[in-house]
């Protein structure tokens, strides 16, 4: 199912439904049985110049997403990138205009322009006041007769919704948005077309290529580029808008996503903008935001306004639209010093030979066990925990010469500080958790016990693993039980064996990567954590054994 929908020829008005019902009923629409899909504000009273907008559906939350107190009266919507009829339009316009009149602001295509148009002087006929603004702010088709009208509309929308909230008249409001539509420019750019739902899509972009100048109704840019990076594209696009930026002039911006940009891609897109040459020429910006869309299309466009005082208060004021982004002042962000998260404190170095080797028995076990462990972890995982372990012997090894191993609690909170530099993926940071927690315990109870059994208390709470659920807790627990009971270590190397036996017949994991296999892919193999730390009681209770 590429689209979700249940019959393309409902999706406008089913879509236009679910904005509705998701309004808190500050929206309405036509009756079902009306043909023409207007979205008008529920509170409109017809006091004030009514702005309506509108066009082809696949902009949202453009057009009728804005129908918002500080933007648009009502939005007219067509089909999927097809211009209302001139009856919806005519029917949008006498619905919400009164005495103070109407504006219309129509995006510069030939359907808009006849379409509004002929409604307009359909409206003037029935005795309505009626002016129409058209857009065409697209830096990339300005040399052609017909510009394109993009993304710059939606500073339209602001000026003309702000002016009519305060109670201006059709004809200020008139002459301050064309005043303002002349001052924008916008520039565009996307890596893939976008899909109109139930169609077929057109392949037009290569893997490594990007368009300029892009269309919001899928129509082709106006050159293919091939940029090395995002830093490089947003580069072209800005010497592309400043020729026709004024020196000395501060412009608002608005960083439009097309709708299929992560906002991961957006925000790199944007923080190359703020460290471009046009950083300095912008004093507020909105977005990014998905607010003039074109579908899923994976792609971006840049809208500059000239500023002057006034505009600055039309675009500031606030709006009832949940869609339409804020313009925020920019303002230089100082970093913040980031506080240092390394243990403060250095142990020294000093000596207690039984704690040594234990420490240097552990460290061989594992070295020596590596390609086994590996072998097995081969079979249920990606074949590395043998070599984890061992990568972290071999940085204690590295160290043992520097260790406080005469200090229980400094030797255990340098290991959780080794263990978590050096071991990767979770194994290390379960195990860094678990001296660490030691650490702590021990400082408290001088039992290297009890501040062990601590510490694995502390691993099963953030691991989230329990007996059973075959991980090495299946051996670390019964082995330190045992010890905890005082049966000394021969009896924890014993418990810790049948704990890692015991896994080779449980057929589920609840925890690791074994927890990604199936039953059959399970069954009879030791989880490899639980088989390593037998090996390790096993290899401490030898000399005793």
């Amino acid at each position: 199912m590429r689209s979700f929908l249940n019959r393309k020829e409902d999706l406008v008005s089913e879509a236009i439904d679910g904005l509705i019902a998701a309004s808190g009923g500050r929206l309405v629409r036509f009756s079902p049985d009306s043909s023409a899909r207007v979205v008008l504000r529920a509170d409109w009273q017809k006091s004030a110049v009514a702005i309506v907008s509108g066009g082809g559906s696949g902009h949202e939350p453009s057009h009728a997403g804005l129908v918002a107190e500080g933007l648009l009266t009502a939005a007219v919507c067509g089909e999927v990138f097809a211009s209302p009829s001139v009856d919806a339009v005519l029917a949008g316009i006498v619905a919400v205009t009164g005495d103070a009149g109407c504006l219309l602001v129509v995006k510069n295509y030939t359907g808009d322009r006849l379409n509004f148009g002929l409604a307009a002087e359909k409206a003037k006929a029935l005795g309505l006041k009626v002016q129409m603004v058209i857009v065409a702010d697209d830096l990339a088709t300005s040399q052609t007769r017909r510009p394109r009208g993009i993304a710059g509309t939606l500073f339209v929308h602001k000026i003309a919704g702000h002016l009519a909230r305060t109670g201006a008249s059709l004809e200020e409001i008139f002459s301050t948005v064309e005043q303002a539509n002349r001052a924008i420019v916008t520039i565009g750019a996307a890596r893939d077309t976008c899909t109109v739902p139930g169609s077929p899509k057109v392949e037009r972009i290569g893997p490594d290529e990007v368009e300029i100048g892009l269309g919001i109704h899928g129509e082709p840019g106006v050159e293919i580029a091939k940029p090395e990076s995002s830093s490089a594209l947003i580069d072209d696009l800005v010497s592309r808008l400043e020729p026709r930026l004024k020196p000395g002039v501060e412009y608002a911006a608005i960083f439009n996503n097309l709708g299929g940009l992560s906002n991961l891609e957006c925000l790199v897109l944007f923080s190359d903008l703020m460290k471009s040459t046009l950083r300095s020429k912008l004093r507020y910006v909105a977005g990014p935001a998905s607010v003039m869309t074109a579908l899923e299309m994976p792609g971006f466009s840049i809208s500059l306004l000239e500023l002057t005082d006034e505009r600055e208060t039309f675009l500031t004021s606030p709006t009832a639209s949940p869609y339409f982004p804020r313009f925020e002042r920019l303002h230089e962000v100082k970093p913040v010093a980031a506080p240092k998260v390394e243990a403060g404190e250095a142990f020294a170095a000093s000596a207690d030979a039984p704690v040594r080797a234990v420490v240097e028995t552990i460290i061989a076990t594992c070295l020596a066990m590596e390609a086994e462990i590996n072998a097995l972890d081969a079979k249920v995982g990606d074949g590395d925990t043998g070599s984890t372990f061992a990568g972290a012997a071999r940085t204690v090894k590295a160290a043992l010469d520097t260790l406080p191993f005469a200090d229980g609690a400094a030797l255990l909170s340098t290991l959780s500080d080794l263990k978590r530099k050096a071991m990767g993926g979770s194994s290390g940071v379960l195990f860094a958790i678990m001296t660490a927690r030691s650490a702590d315990a021990y400082r408290q109870s001088k039992d290297w016990v009890a501040a062990l059994s601590d510490g694995l208390q502390a691993m099963q709470q953030y691991g989230g693993a329990k007996l059973g659920d075959r991980t090495m807790v299946d051996a670390l627990s019964p082995a330190f039980a045992a010890l905890a009971r005082g049966e000394g270590l021969a009896a924890a190397a014993a418990a810790a064996r049948r704990g890692a036996d015991a896994t080779a017949a449980m057929t589920h994991a609840n925890a690791g990567r074994s927890s990604y296999l199936e039953a059959r892919s399970l069954e009879g193999i030791a989880d490899p954590g639980a088989e390593a730390i037998a090996r390790i009681f096993e290899a401490l209770a030898a000399p005793i054994g």
